[in-house]
Order: structure tokens, then sequence, then C-alpha cells
């Protein structure tokens, strides 16, 4: 192994030797190289009279740049995205998102958190997540509605097996703590080291935990690592902050379960793709929040996620790092966000107005919902992927088939006019089915 990872494994055992039981093969093999980044660090602090160490090119002290690409950009210095990154993110911009958090998760208070890890993009963070903890057989519990792209990070990638509960009742009135419990402690039971992904707001079905409901999902998960299992959690926070009902809360999870437990491990993966609406940007963040008596165990996984990072796409867009911190620095940022928070506010609350009306009652349930980007609804006796078809062919309607009875709707995308016209395209789909 590396010396540089061994160093590191060393700092983590020291620490929290559970945290470093808990690193998949590749994560205790991680390690941030010191080789010409390093050297090229220093020379940028002392190489004042020439410095010809990283591999740009520059011109009259500036980096060298083509007119036909920077006049698109006004306003913003080229030397300000052209350049390569630090594997890590922008200091900058790392710190402000840290603030941010304590800022959006107050219940964060007085916890020891890392320094959060600038990824490109949250697909990249959760690849992350599973390249640092997951191993080939290691158990992934995930509702049985989940993210498709998670099928391919955790069991393509790194040969994972996914075991589900069920997310809701058979009523479709709430999130099913029984199935959650009773799964949680049965992989407990069977594993050593169990992992879950909390991904709320959900994708597909856009809901969100309520005050009661979060905090016994995260007493489940502490009480099993307190018997003895270790767990890793994942707190998949895409759409965080779209949370559109006063019951449901207003915090991440992960603010429960950072630092609960020697034997738990907290990942927040969140960024600017969703809560800014900058998804072309692909900028995320890795954020751990661990039980340790130092900071030099999280500084320690911040060296190995940038390992991770350098050794895969060396670093995230300096472009759209540059667009964010600005943005964030932004006098009318708040202002901004709280606008377009509203408009998606007022179509969740559309749709629920709409579907008040009983004349769908007959032809489809609706899962519960009331934050992010979508929703879904379930078929009572049409095939899901059949009436997907028909509606693009007769109506010119696109929505997204999950299985034979489900249908996700992403009512972001939805003008306040379309609500109602699009159920009632959905309802002509279905009695056009039906009627064979």
């Amino acid at each position: 192994m590396n010396p540089i990872a061994q160093e590191l494994n060393d700092i983590i055992k020291t620490s929290n030797p559970f945290v470093f039981e808990m690193l998949s093969d590749m994560g205790k093999a991680l390690f941030f190289p010191k080789g010409i980044l390093t050297q090229s660090a220093e020379a940028k602090q002392k190489a004042g009279k020439i410095n010809a160490t990283i591999g740009i090119a520059k011109e009259g002290g500036h980096v060298l740049s083509l007119p036909s690409i920077t006049r698109y950009l006004q306003g913003i210095d080229p030397d300000e995205y052209l350049p390569y990154a630090p594997s890590y993110g922008i200091p900058e911009l790392r710190k402000k998102w840290k603030s941010e958090l304590f800022k959006k998760n107050p219940s964060l208070e007085n916890k020891t958190l890392s320094l959060p890890v600038v990824t490109s993009g949250i697909t990249h963070g959760i690849s992350i997540l599973s390249d640092m903890w997951v191993d080939k057989n290691d158990v992934i519990i995930l509702p049985d509605m989940f993210w498709g792209n998670y099928s391919l990070t955790f069991c393509v990638r790194n040969s994972a097996r996914l075991v589900h509960y069920k997310a809701y009742d058979d009523k479709l009135t709430r999130f099913n703590i029984e199935s959650f419990e009773k799964t949680i402690q049965e992989q407990a039971g069977l594993n050593d080291k169990i992992i879950t992904v909390l991904n709320f707001p959900h994708n597909p079905t856009g809901y969100s935990l309520s005050l009661s409901e979060a905090k016994q999902v995260a007493d489940i998960l502490i009480a099993v690592a307190q018997k003895g299992t270790k767990v890793v959690v994942g707190c998949d926070d895409a759409y965080f902050g779209l949370f559109f009902e006063n019951e449901t809360g207003k915090e991440s999870i992960f603010s429960r379960l950072a630092g609960a437990d020697p034997r738990i491990v907290a990942v927040k993966i969140d960024g600017a793709t969703k809560e800014d609406y900058v998804w072309g940007l692909r900028i995320g963040f890795v954020t751990y929040g661990v039980h340790c008596d130092n900071d030099l165990v999280l500084e320690a996984l911040e060296k190995k996620t940038a390992g991770c990072i350098r050794g895969n796409v060396s670093n995230a867009s300096h472009l759209g790092q540059t667009l964010v911190l600005k943005s964030m620095a932004d006098e009318n940022y708040e202002r901004h966000k709280k606008e377009k928070f509203e408009l998606l506010q007022a179509r969740a609350q559309k749709i629920k107005e709409v579907l008040k009306n009983p004349k769908y009652n007959d032809a489809f349930e609706v899962y519960p919902f009331n934050s992010g980007y979508f929703m879904c609804i379930r078929l009572k006796d049409v095939n899901a992927e059949q009436l997907r078809l028909h509606l693009l062919d007769r109506y010119e309607t696109g929505l997204i088939s999950m299985g034979e009875k489900n249908i996700r709707i992403a009512f972001s995308c939805l003008e306040l006019d379309d609500v109602e016209p699009l159920f009632d395209i959905v309802l002509n789909g279905i009695n056009d089915l039906r009627r064979g």
C-alpha cells in the first residue's frame, strides 16, 4: 500500500477504528498524491520569479485564452475559470458551502464536519460514496422505488447487493417506517456493515420525512449501530430545500446522524445542481460527519476523497465553481432563490388541488408527495409502459413509466395552466386502454 494511504489509514484508525473498518478496499488504498500537484502548490507560494510547474499555458502573466471563448463570459476574468481547479475544489467555495450547511441545518450546531469536497455533480458524489465505502457483495438498503442510477453506481461499478424495503404503506398515506425498521434490523443481524441511502426529497415520488419520521429513521439506525453493526448512511440531498409543507422536516437527516455514534459514517451528498437550478454546471459536494475527537480523521477522509477525484475526473469545473461562488455572494441571491421556490411550491399545490376531483379516483392512486421535483401515481388496471407510449403517440404527452403500475410526473417543468390538462390527458389515456 502507498505510504501516504497508510499514513491516512493510521490517522483514521487512531481516532475511530470503526470508520477505518467501514472503508472499502479502494477507500483504504486511496490517497492524495504529493507529486506534481504538491510541487506546483509549493511553487505557487514561493516561485515569484519563474514558475514552470503546472500544465497550463500562460501569456503575459495570465492564462492563455481564446477570445472566441472568453467573449461569451463578460465580467469574469479568464484567470478565474480557465485554469484547473484544485481536486478538492476552490477553497472559498468549500468554506462558503460549509457555512451555508450550518445555516440551513441549525441542528448541526456544535457538530464537527469535514470541509465539503467539490464533486462534478451529485451523481459523481454518489459514485465517490460507492468507491470509498462499498465493496463487492456489500448490502445497500434502498426503498422499492429509487433513482435508477443507484443500480449502475452501486451494483455495476462496485458489485454491491441491493435489499429493498417498502417505501410506503399499502394505502399510500405515509412512509413505511415499519418496513424500513424490519429490513434494517434483519440486515444488521446478517452483516457486520450495512449501507443505506436516504434520499429526501425523494426521487421519484417527491416525498420528504416529517420531523417525527426523521427522528424515527435516525433512531433506528443509531440503535443498530449501538448494538454493534457498522452503518454507512449516504444522505442524497439532491433536492434539498424544496420542502413545500409545514409538517415536513426542513433539515437534512444528516443533521441527526453526523457524529451520532462511533459506528456511523454519515455522508452528505448535495450541490448547487437543483438547489440553485444550475444543472449543467455540475457542482456537487461531499461532506462527512463522523464521531471523532479531532479534525484529523475528517481531513484524512477529505484527502482520500480528493484522491478519488484526482484519479477519476481530476477536478470539477472551475467555471462552474466560480459561477456558483459568485452567485452565492450576490446580494439578491436569497431573494432569487425564494422566488423560484415559490414557483415550484405553487405547482405542487396546484396538483394537490386538481387531484381532489373524484373523477380520477377510479383510474389511479397518488403517492404521498410534499417536496422536490416529482410526484408519482399508481395505476389501478392498465400497464404503465403501455400508457406512456399511448400518451406519446396519441396525445403528444411525455411521462416516465416505472415498473408495471407507476408513472412519474416532473411537475418542476409544468406550467400552472398545464396541470389540470395533463391529468385529464392521463385519465383519457387510461380510459382509451380500458376500451382496448
